[in-house]
């Protein structure tokens, strides 16, 4: 019988749930508790597929569209990537009880953008053209009010109506490093461009970055748990890569890893991004202990202990 190969693992902390997403995950259980099943859910509550699943289970119903949804008493909640100020008003019309997920910081923006536009300035969105998240955001404001800029190349190329009446706020879960980058472009090129009060890149998107840049440079190789459609859990893969990690893979679950990338390996690391549950690290540590002899230890570069409210209707 062949020996097993040791295995050095480095878990990167903080990873996994966030604030925003904990709170998300909990307004569709307890609304499901509250008033029974069927729960409907405007787009996946958060981009995981097993979590989703694991809902989907319990009674919730996932929509992409308002229409989808029939007339019914049953709560309607809107995930926490944040909508269209339509969707609320098209809610509205038809009596849906609305429960809100959206995460507070992405309403936060939501909020800036609207008090920026009121100031009279045209607003530069920095995001992912079809984002659930950026699609929430542009559409807080009337057509052609925001303009959104993803690249260098659309930051050194973007022409606005009045350069003295320009803002920008931006997608909370971005690269740190690429969207400085873009900023910097927008700030050479529009000097009097104003920006939030606070850097809209949320709380955890950062910390799950700064963790990683951390351990990549210790470790062979990286594995980021968490979905294809999650943008900070992409954001993580690329934040590896770049820190010097070779090998650097999304995995969904422990039967997607391809073990011939990994069998050459005497140093792991593993993170997870914010809509990832902790559930799927075992699971992926525990598919590593049948392969290899594994030490496993935990970087730590940043405590978290915020948590958000639930909203009135489903609070005890």
């Amino acid at each position: 019988m062949n020996k097993k190969k040791n295995l050095e693992i480095i878990l990167c902390s903080p990873r996994g749930f966030c604030a925003g997403v904990d709170r998300a995950i909990q307004i569709v259980e307890a609304a499901l508790e509250k008033y029974g099943a069927p729960v409907y859910v405007r787009h996946e509550i958060v981009h995981n597929k097993y979590v989703v699943d694991g809902l989907r289970e319990k009674g919730a119903v996932f929509v992409e569209k308002l229409s989808e949804v029939p007339p019914t008493d049953a709560p309607v909640i809107f995930s926490a990537h944040g909508v269209a100020k339509a969707v609320p008003e098209a809610a509205k019309l038809r009596n849906l009880f609305v429960l809100d997920a959206t995460c507070p910081l992405v309403s936060k923006v939501h909020v800036e953008a609207q008090k920026l536009h009121a100031e009279g300035c045209e607003i530069i969105l920095i995001g992912h053209r079809g984002h659930a998240e950026v699609v929430g955001t542009m559409g807080q404001l009337p057509e052609g009010a925001i303009t959104l800029v993803e690249t260098l190349a659309d930051a050194e190329t973007f022409k606005p109506a009045d350069t003295g009446k320009l803002a920008f706020v931006t997608q909370t879960t971005l690269s740190l490093d690429d969207t400085a980058e873009i900023v910097k472009v927008l700030q050479r090129r529009f000097p009097k461009i104003k920006s939030t009060p606070k850097e809209d890149i949320c709380y955890a998107t950062t910390n799950r970055q700064e963790a990683v840049k951390h351990v990549a440079p210790l470790v062979e190789a990286m594995i980021v748990v968490g979905a294809p459609n999650s943008s900070n859990s992409m954001r993580l893969v690329e934040v590896a890569e770049r820190s010097g990690c070779a090998i650097s893979v999304l995995v969904q679950r422990a039967d997607e890893i391809d073990w011939d990338v990994f069998s050459g390996i005497k140093s792991l690391g593993i993170t997870a991004g914010a809509s990832a549950p902790e559930t799927l690290v075992n699971e992926i540590l525990d598919a590593f202990a049948q392969h290899f002899e594994i030490s496993v230890s935990s970087r730590t570069t940043a405590r978290e202990n915020i948590a958000f409210n639930l909203p009135r209707q489903l609070r005890a």
